[in-house]
């Protein structure tokens, strides 16, 4: 699909365990500042998920649910837990302000590059029921951590993601984002089905944001070939992390690995989430990112 304002908009519920969400997740590794927001709507209301990290440690962790929610037209109509946003400039600009006991944020986001679109008829969509897209974004404002103010001038990614996913058939989902210098991004989603052990028997795919050497265009490229390989603790949270990304059939991949700067895990009943940001290095460029595993409780 081309990605319109329209595509931005919440989407109207399309069955039993429809969901629909907007992502900002930012990373500032001169202030040592790391963060994810969301905002959903489900048949229960709307959401809301805080997460912020200062010098290696979690300062805020704040979830929200059940928020009435009257069909809203807008993400500029949906707040909860201490989240609101606002559209400055449909899929280019927008405000994000949280508001919590612990800290705050003031943050202004512009995307950067082309548009990082998830294939609705892929075999991960398919298989975790989600579609959705992702923008690299320049994120700019200012932080409170308790009596603290810190200026941000962060790399980040805003994503919108919508569908039913079925836990019943998911074993886990990853979603990785390295965000380097120069307007280099990566985007990468992977579903392993239930059953499955492997990284190996997962469904996986990337898309690589950059610029045309030749034009300066900005540019998103499929990857025809993702491949993820990752290191965990002995709790299984991720610690480091190497993509191998193979454009086309007969070139050499495009390399890219991270190590872990910081991280928690959330228990979400069902299922468990956990969150981490990372140093990422890729082509003689440095960045940061995420790398998130939401993966079943049961372990099944």
């Amino acid at each position: 699909m081309t990605v319109s304002p329209q595509d931005d908009a919440p989407r109207p519920a399309a069955g039993d365990g429809f969901s629909d969400a907007v992502t900002v997740a930012f990373g500032d590794a001169r202030a040592d500042l790391y963060g994810i927001a969301r905002l959903g709507l489900a048949e229960n209301g709307a959401s809301g998920l805080a997460i912020l990290f200062h010098g290696g440690e979690p300062v805020t962790v704040r979830a929200e649910g059940g928020i009435a929610a009257d069909a809203p037209s807008s993400w500029d109509d949906v707040s909860a837990a201490g989240l609101d946003t606002e559209t400055v400039e449909p899929l280019s600009a927008w405000r994000l302000h949280f508001a919590g006991d612990d800290a705050s944020l003031d943050l202004d986001l512009r995307a950067v590059g082309a548009i990082a679109e998830l294939d609705p008829e892929g075999p991960v969509a398919r298989t975790g029921g989600m579609a959705g897209f992702d923008q690299a974004v320049h994120v700019t404002g200012s932080a409170t951590v308790g009596d603290q103010r810190v200026a941000v001038d962060a790399l980040g990614q805003r994503g919108r993601s919508w569908g039913a996913p079925d836990w019943d058939r998911i074993a886990l989902a990853r979603t990785v984002g390295a965000w380097l210098d120069d307007g280099l991004a990566v985007s990468l989603a992977a579903i392993r089905p239930a059953g499955a052990a492997h990284h190996a028997d997962e469904e996986v795919a990337a898309t690589i944001l950059d610029h045309d050497p030749e034009t300066d265009a900005p540019r998103a490229i499929p990857v025809l070939d993702p491949r993820l390989s990752t290191t965990y603790d002995a709790d299984g949270r991720q610690t480091a992390a190497g993509l191998e990304l193979f454009v086309d059939e007969e070139g050499f991949p495009r390399r890219a690995a991270g190590e872990v700067r910081c991280g928690t895990t959330l228990d979400l009943g069902r299922l468990t989430l956990h969150c981490a940001f990372f140093r990422w290095r890729m082509e003689g460029r440095v960045g940061v990112g995420r790398y998130d595993v939401l993966a079943r409780s049961d372990g099944s």
